[in-house]
């Protein structure tokens, strides 16, 4: 099996000034998702495992490089062509394949979003097997249980007035088909998908998913966002040994690096 990692994180954010190289409990963002890594290839030893980061940001470019957890990872610039806020991340993630040996160098590409931080290695250990599981599917992508339900309790404006997202006439949530929310923290993409074009959103190709717990939801879009998931983060990294065991290991690396999370 030949696994190649991918972080994707532009410089700067509308959403959170700067969010890709926020701390969060003293620990750059970067990582948690280089601790998942890291303990991933601990765990799983026959697996070759290539890590690439694709960024125009220098500061993050310096919190990666100033740790040893991940040795030879990959930095591969964002292109400007690629650096607009509507450059839909699948296109960076497929030049990212493409300058670390192209489709057939891996069986499987794994992005890991920064500002995700909250996953544990069995969560990247589902998502990859459900790539092996089913041939047909293109890519897999991390989800939780829906809270809301577009059938039942989401709702839209039209013509002035709020009515259900989808026309449907259940009276109740449990007779409504089962809904999930992508919590923005793992895709797995197969190489050759990958490599072909994709004219569309992801989502409207075969897409499965590998579900996550809903205290997993969050991932960082306002300063609400991070407020919320450093509170789940000091909680559940208590109530779960395995999101501890991420944690500690990104504090190892924090400890042992040379980046000062407070200059």
């Amino acid at each position: 099996m030949r696994v190649l990692f991918t972080i994707c994180a532009r410089a700067g954010s509308k959403g959170v000034k700067n969010k890709n190289i926020r701390c969060m409990k003293g620990i750059p963002l970067s990582y948690y998702t280089l601790a998942a890594i890291e303990l991933y290839k601990r765990k799983h030893p026959g697996v070759t495992v290539s890590v690439a980061v694709n960024t125009d940001s220098r500061e993050l470019q310096e919190q990666i490089q100033s740790q040893d957890a991940v040795r030879d990872i990959l930095f591969v610039p964002r292109k400007e062509s690629l650096a607009g806020d509507e450059t839909a991340k699948v296109d960076v993630i497929r030049d990212c394949m493409e300058q670390c040996g192209g489709k057939t160098a891996y069986d499987a590409v794994v992005d890991l979003d920064v500002t995700s931080p909250m996953r544990r290695v069995k969560d990247i250990e589902a998502a990859i097997q459900a790539l092996i599981d089913d041939e047909n599917a293109d890519l897999v992508f991390s989800a939780v249980a829906g809270r809301r339900n577009p059938y039942f309790n989401m709702v839209e404006e039209r013509n002035g007035y709020f009515r259900k997202v989808c026309a449907a006439a259940y009276t109740a949530r449990q007779q409504a088909p089962r809904t999930y929310e992508l919590n923005a923290s793992i895709y797995v993409y197969r190489p050759a998908f990958l490599a072909g074009r994709i004219e569309k959103s992801i989502l409207d190709y075969n897409g499965t998913i590998a579900i996550m717990p809903d205290y997993l939801v969050l991932d960082i879009d306002s300063e609400e966002d991070f407020r919320q998931m450093e509170f789940m983060m000091d909680y559940f990294g208590k109530q779960d040994s395995e999101l501890a065991e991420v944690m500690a290991q990104a504090g190892r690396i924090q400890a042992a690096g040379r980046y000062a999370a407070d200059r």
